[in-house]
């Protein structure tokens, strides 16, 4: 057995050298205190000044002095007694005060105190050497100590092994999850393995080894995760993938063996990595110095995943946003054999997950969560709890006793937009702007026969908006054609058709509908092969942060491709802006009618809302996105 060997599974070997550093520094520490005190003069008697001493020497009423050398004091005996003189160590100084003493007939002795200078340099260099030595040693003992097996049970938490602590099954189970029936299906294979193998053997069927859980932040891969090991009743190993990456090399290879071996001591088990990207990403993508601790830790991974096979009881699960950085070696069969994306819930997922986070709430009766699914589209499940945690809060504030619907409809508004911002003054041009930019979305989403969708209208300033229309529908859609691309586009101009309809000119407001309008142009040009002069091609490079929003660059174009996919892109937005100001014309009374209603209630939804939005005659020209 090897010493590391030794050290590793006796702990209390390897934190003796720290305490007996740590009673080191005690003791100099000690030494150095009493040495500081024995330095210290002991000054017996009166003190005198120099200018009294030389008043009594020339009075001849001191008969002898003992120079103190390494007090820098002059002790002797005068008429009033014993008395104690600090001087300067001065060698010029010293000699004329001896001098005068000896010719007023004193006697003068000099005690050289040769014991206190060897303390004192003691004091002084050598153990002030010894205890920086020691701290170093001491923290260098500890640095080490804790980049080693010992401190990785505590900086991985309780991870089982014989004779420790064991990661127990979580208490969660797949009756918490909801929204994610997709992902739930195929990990309940995982869990029919954990806990009969033998249905598996008998049959010669090869479980996954390892399962890899990507989608939106957000969404429930975590919880998942520690739901597969509470249905299953297994320990659950659950580390982060920033937990393998340190500066020093092979510190996170060591971590991973280290965790591999105690879920195999424990084994049926699971293995759960979050954020994996942070130690999977692809090889040779990463610069700086710390690629070479990365790659290794990669390296160690991918061993200890081949390492073993799928009979031991061992599953590997990960979780990431960035499937598309993680290193091709990881995802091969045989590594990660599954992979399962657990996406934002659609509408029937999003009433299951309120049920769930509402289950046990005072929930008043007129809380419909049918109705408040349909109102919260693209939500994750992160969001959806936040929105039922807002409401009690809201709830809380207002001295109520159960959760209403206003406090839902609130709260959904600030996880949206935020909060209000009742500090926030505007003018009346402002709010009246502010009114004619809403309802001119509202109009032309009637026009686009999204008017269902619309839910609400307000002119309340919430975070770094000034207004807002709550709208729903399409985010849940799979798939969206020609027509209701351009149609969204046309929705995205109408704000500004609206502004400069009425006011003549446009504001600084419509800044986020232009950039949403931009990069959807650029999405139906270069990305969907829609425009009729650049063809059924795509130009714009797939988007590399497929889950976290990123935006796509262009591909390597020619000059004249590159130039008519500008000219396409600035044609589409003046046509849907031209769109949205015909429609804006043809209902220039509703227009009014409408603004004028937003300014007196601030918010309008509901059948106030729709009774207005139903005089609105759709327009045909904006579902084919061409200008005749």
């Amino acid at each position: 057995m090897s010493i590391r060997d030794l050290l590793r599974r006796n702990p209390e070997r390897r934190a003796r050298p720290a305490r007996w550093l740590l009673l080191c520094l005690i003791v100099v520490l000690g030494l150095l205190v009493v040495a500081l005190r024995y330095l210290t003069p002991s000054s017996p008697g009166r003190e005198l000044s120099l200018s009294e001493l030389s008043t009594l020497v020339q009075a001849q009423q001191v008969e002898r002095v003992t120079i103190l050398d390494e007090d820098a004091q002059i002790v002797g005996e005068g008429p009033d007694g014993t008395f104690h003189v600090a001087y300067p160590k001065s060698d010029t100084a010293t000699a004329a005060l001896i001098q005068q003493l000896t010719d007023a007939g004193a006697r003068v002795d000099v005690d050289p105190q040769s014991g206190k200078a060897t303390i004192r340099m003691l004091a002084t260099v050598v153990l002030p050497l010894v205890l920086l030595a020691n701290l170093f040693a001491l923290l260098f003992t500890t640095g080490r100590q804790n980049s080693g097996g010992l401190s990785e049970v505590r900086r991985f938490g309780t991870l089982g092994r014989r004779g420790g602590p064991r990661a127990e099954p979580p208490a969660v189970t797949f009756g918490d999850v909801a929204g994610a029936d997709e992902a739930v299906t195929e990990l309940d294979e995982i869990v029919s393995y954990l806990t009969d193998p033998t249905r598996y053997a008998s049959l010669g069927a090869v479980p996954p080894k390892g399962v890899l859980l990507f989608g939106p932040p957000g969404c429930g891969k975590t919880l998942v995760a520690r739901a597969t090991a509470g249905e299953a009743g297994v320990p659950f190993f659950s580390v982060s993938g920033a937990d393998f990456v340190e500066s020093l090399v092979g510190v996170g290879a060591a971590r991973i063996r280290d965790l591999f071996a105690r879920a195999r001591a424990v084994a049926p088990a699971i293995v759960f990595i979050d954020e994996i990207d942070a130690a999977g990403r692809r090889r040779g993508a990463a610069d700086g110095g710390g690629s070479d601790e990365r790659e290794q830790t990669l390296n160690q991974l991918l061993v200890e995943m081949d390492g073993f096979d799928a009979a031991s009881g061992v599953v590997v699960m990960g979780a990431t946003n960035r499937p598309d950085i993680l290193d091709p070696a990881l995802l091969r069969p045989g590594r990660f054999d599954r992979h399962v994306v657990i996406d934002r819930p659609d509408v029937a997922g999003r009433q299951r997950i309120l049920r769930l986070h509402t289950t046990g709430r005072p929930v008043a009766d007129n809380v419909d969560l049918g109705e408040l699914a349909r109102q919260t589209p693209g939500f994750t499940g992160a969001d959806l709890a936040n929105v039922v945690n807002e409401a009690a809060l809201l709830a809380i504030r207002e001295g109520h006793i159960h959760l209403g619907r206003g406090e839902f409809t609130e709260a959904v508004q600030r996880v949206l937009s935020g909060p209000q911002r009742r500090g926030r003054v505007l003018s009346e041009d402002e709010r009246r702007r502010i009114a004619v930019h809403e309802s001119g979305h509202a109009i032309v989403a009637a026009g686009c026969r999204l008017s269902s969708d619309v839910h609400r209208i307000s002119i309340v300033a919430r975070g770094r908006g000034l207004g807002s229309i709550t709208m729903g529908g399409d985010r849940d859609a799979v798939l969206l054609t020609q027509d209701r691309l351009h149609a969204h586009l046309t929705l995205a101009m109408s704000g500004r058709a609206a502004e400069e309809l009425v006011f003549g000119t446009p504001s600084t407001g419509s800044e986020s509908d232009l950039e949403h309008a931009t990069d959807l142009a650029r999405d139906i040009a270069g990305r969907y092969g829609m425009s009729q002069r650049l063809g059924r091609m795509r130009l714009l490079a797939p988007t590399s942060e497929v889950y976290l929003g990123g935006s796509a660059a262009l591909e390597r174009l020619s000059e004249r491709v590159h130039e008519t996919f500008d000219d396409e892109v600035r044609r589409l937005l003046d046509d849907a802006f031209h769109t949205a100001t015909d429609t804006l014309l043809a209902h220039r009374e509703l227009l009014d009618d409408l603004v004028a209603e937003v300014l007196r209630t601030e918010t309008l939804e509901g059948a106030a809302l729709d009774t207005l939005l139903d005089r609105v005659t759709p327009a045909g020209a904006i579902l084919n996105g061409e200008r005749s």
